[in-house]
Order: C-alpha cells, then structure tokens, then sequence
C-alpha cells in the first residue's frame, strides 16, 4: 500500500524526512488542506511528482520574515498562490464590509491572511531571499494580470507585477507552465532568460524581450486609466487573446516599462488531468489546525468530485473565460470511478456523493468540433444571445459517468450542486439527462440562475433571454 504523508510545513517536519535542504517553496493564503480543490495544494504536489522536494508555507506572518526563513531558503525558487478565492472577497462583503468568517482559515478566523496577499508575500519572500526566483499564481494573480479595475479601490490598479517583485507570473491553469519552469531552473537556467514560457508573464523594459513575434499591443495602464474606452478596447483584447490555439501575446505598457503575457498553454489532456487528481493528497486537513477548529473548506468538498475544467459559457460577468478559459476538458470516467470508490472506504463517508460537477457541471466535451483545431470564435459565444448552430449538446458520455457512480456498491446518492447550463441542456432533444438529473441527482431542489427578466440586462451579462428560463420552467 502506498504510504501517505503531509508536505513538510517546519523545519521539525523536514529534518524528520531526513532533509536538510529542499528545493521549492510554496507559499499560500489559505490553511493547508491537502486536497485537489485547493489550487496551490495541487501545484505542491505536482511539483513533488516531477522528483522535486517541496515544503509548503500555508498563512504566513506577514509583520516580518520570519515565517519565510524559518525552513531555511529554497534551492530554486519560490511559488506563491493567494487562495482558491479572491482575497479581498474572502475578506469584504459586496458592501464593502468586513467579514465575520474565512471558511478557508482555522476555525473561521478573520485576520490569519493580509489583503491581497500575493502582494504582500511576493514583497516578503524578496526581503527574505534576495537570489531567489519568485513566481506568482493562482487566481488573484491570474485575474489582475493585466491593468485592471479594482472595485475594493475604485479605481484602475496597475497589473499585478508591477506591485509584487516576483520574476515571472503563471496564469489560468499553472500546471504545465510551472512544470517547464520548474525543469529550467533545476537545470540552472537564470530566471530572467526563462520568458517564452506559455501562460506567464513578466515585466520588462524592451517590449522586443517578447519571444512571440506576433504579438498585440493593447491600450497601456495610463490610457485605460484615463478613458473608458481605452479600458473596454484593452478588455476585449484581453479576452480575445485568451484562447490556447489562436491566442496572440499581448503587451501592455506601464510607464517606461511592458507587461508581457505570453499565450495562453494549452488545456491539459485527459490522461494529464486524471494524473493531477490522483496525487497522492491526504484529502484532509493539515492535523496542526485540529486544535484550532479545522477549516471548514474541506466539508462541502471532501466527497465531492471535479470531472472538468473550463467553461464555453462566456458570462461577460464571471473570471472562469479568463482563468481556466473557455475550452473544455474532462477526466476519464475511469479515474472518476477511482476516486468515489476510494470514498468509500472512507470512515468519514456515509454514501453521499456531494458533488460531480466542474465550473459547469453538465459540459463534458468541447462546444462543437470546429473548436479543436481553430479554437474558440472570436466574436461569437456559443450559447448567446442563441445557441449556435454548430453547438454539439450531447450529455450521453455524462450520463454514463453518473449511471456507473450509482453502481458502485457504498454509494447512496450521487448529487450534483455545481450549476448546470439550462439552456445547453434543452438543445439536448433526447431529454434523458433531464429526467435521470431530476429522479437522482438533485437533494431537494434543482437551483438554477436566469440572473436577470430583463432582456437587455441579460444581453449585457451574456446570458440568454428570459424566455429561455420560461422554456425550461415550463
């Protein structure tokens, strides 16, 4: 049987391994759960798998250093991750208010991460290691990459790296991206010669320091800051590039100096997500967090599983088209079934599959085929204002995930609470998903969101008219 442990997260624990030295550090805002729905947890762990000894800094002091050399300094470089949400939602209301609780900390308390974290900790680790290669991810690097509107300020804020000293940024999905960095700086390779890397970014004082010759300039930070048309144009090139098979790079100038972004990698492939969620995680909180009352976090995931990434939806509200982009992929059913059989021999389990869903639950393949080979239209989303005429709204191979998850003996109930596409599933004319869906998967309800009655509300947001939500409710 394979034997299980928690990454390091003190000296103690590495001496403890035999270590006296290691080779990255991973620095995150979140408690440690060892569990694949927690980003950075997932990052440590591959990194680990590619031979590398790792050491995991969860919700470090931020007052001084002292946390960051308390293992000693990492003999390549230093990832550092901000949370599985936004820091400043995890912290403020809509209103702008403080909250009471951070379900991602021991025991709910506020206060154990500052705000905007990748930030602060990327300042930090410089103080701390000045030689030392810094690399920013995960969500609130990913979405603030660019010049962007920051509405806890209210105004335009700089991209991300032009406030935290890291060398390089890994945006979307950073499996890939941080694998090939990881490889190059083991190799020797200076850090400031890694830049042809897709799905990163860095800073640079000569825009020709771009290895994709092809590349887009959008409207510079002082612009978009000045004009609100200058901010839409860059918008829309921000998200029209953001595509793994026609996406350009794009430059944004800061002052003397450019944001470089290079295009996005690619989605990883089934055999390479279905190896992502079967590291050897724990699937539990850190046990040095048992006398501060656990994280809270890992309850609705714990039994819950994540078959897909992506989402072709393109809500011109929502962060999923600019982080994990567009394009579906899926695991295999096969390793799907390994991880809810493992559930149940689980002491914890009682039967119940909480969830098999994704950013959107019921897509399992990619919108259409054309997608494949020439990548997601540029000026068309596939399910707005109307669905398009190439839409390929098949749930069968979903379908068939679910009707073997039931099968397996210890299982009670396999729900599904992540949303589902309404209207993607009413261009399914069979109409067998929406009957199994309603007979087996939903524990009391099925909640789903028109988010708006208003027709040219919803044009705004990207959603399809009222109507729609009317079809279905009928």
């Amino acid at each position: 049987m394979e034997f299980k442990q928690y990454l390091p997260v003190s000296r103690e624990e590495m001496v403890e391994r035999g270590w006296y030295y290691y080779d990255f550090l991973v620095v995150t805002a979140d408690a440690y759960v060892d569990h694949p729905s927690f980003g950075t947890t997932i990052i440590a762990r591959l990194l680990e798998s590619e031979g590398y000894r790792v050491a995991l800094l969860a919700q470090p002091k931020w007052k001084d250093t002292g946390d960051f050399l308390a293992m000693g300094k990492p003999r390549y470089g230093v990832f550092i991750g901000g949370g599985n949400i936004d820091s400043m939602v995890a912290h403020y209301t809509a209103a702008k208010k403080r909250r009471s609780e951070d379900s991602y900390s021991p025991g709910g308390r506020i206060g154990l991460r500052p705000d905007r974290p990748t930030i602060v900790y990327a300042n930090l680790s410089r103080q701390a290691f000045p030689d030392t290669p810094i690399i920013i991810g995960g969500l609130e690097a990913s979405l603030r990459r660019y010049a962007h509107y920051d509405y806890w300020d209210n105004k335009v804020r700089r991209g991300i790296l032009f406030d935290a000293p890291a060398d390089l940024l890994t945006y979307g999905m950073g499996e890939r991206a941080t694998c090939e960095i990881a490889r190059r700086l083991a190799k020797g390779e200076k850090v400031e010669t890694i830049r042809n890397v897709r799905g990163t970014a860095f800073v640079t004082k000569d825009k020709d320091a771009c290895a994709y010759k092809d590349a887009v300039e959008c409207p510079s930070f002082e612009s978009v800051c000045a004009d609100k048309m200058e901010y839409a144009i860059a918008t829309r090139l921000e998200y029209e590039e953001h595509d793994p098979i026609r996406g350009h790079a794009l430059l944004q100038r800061h002052g003397k100096e450019y944001l470089v972004v290079n295009p996005p990698q690619m989605p990883l492939t089934t055999a390479e997500l279905d190896r992502v969620a079967e590291l050897p995680y724990m699937r539990e909180v850190h046990p040095m967090y048992d006398a501060l009352g656990g994280v809270a976090a890992i309850e609705e995931v714990r039994f819950s599983v994540t078959h897909n990434r992506g989402c072709f939806g393109g809500c011109n509200f929502c962060s999923l088209a600019f982080h994990q982009g567009r394009m579906i992929t899926c695991r295999s059913q096969e390793s799907v079934i390994r991880e809810v059989e493992a559930f149940t021999h689980d002491p914890k389990f009682k039967g119940y599959v909480h969830d098999v869903g994704g950013p959107t639950a019921n897509f399992r393949h990619t919108s259409c085929e054309k997608q494949k080979k020439y990548g997601m239209c540029k000026d068309r989303n596939c399910l707005s204002p109307t669905p398009c005429k190439n839409i390929d709204a098949d749930h069968s191979d979903y379908l068939q995930l679910l009707r073997r998850l039931r099968a397996i003996p210890g299982v009670k109930k396999v729900f599904i609470r992540s949303g589902i596409r309404y209207d993607y599933m009413l261009e399914d004319k069979k109409g067998e998903f929406f009957t199994e869906l309603v007979k087996y998967h939903i524990s009391g309800q099925l909640k789903v969101a028109p988010e708006h009655c208003v027709d040219g509300v919803l044009d705004y947001m990207g959603k399809p008219h009222f109507d729609v939500f009317e079809k279905f409710w009928a």
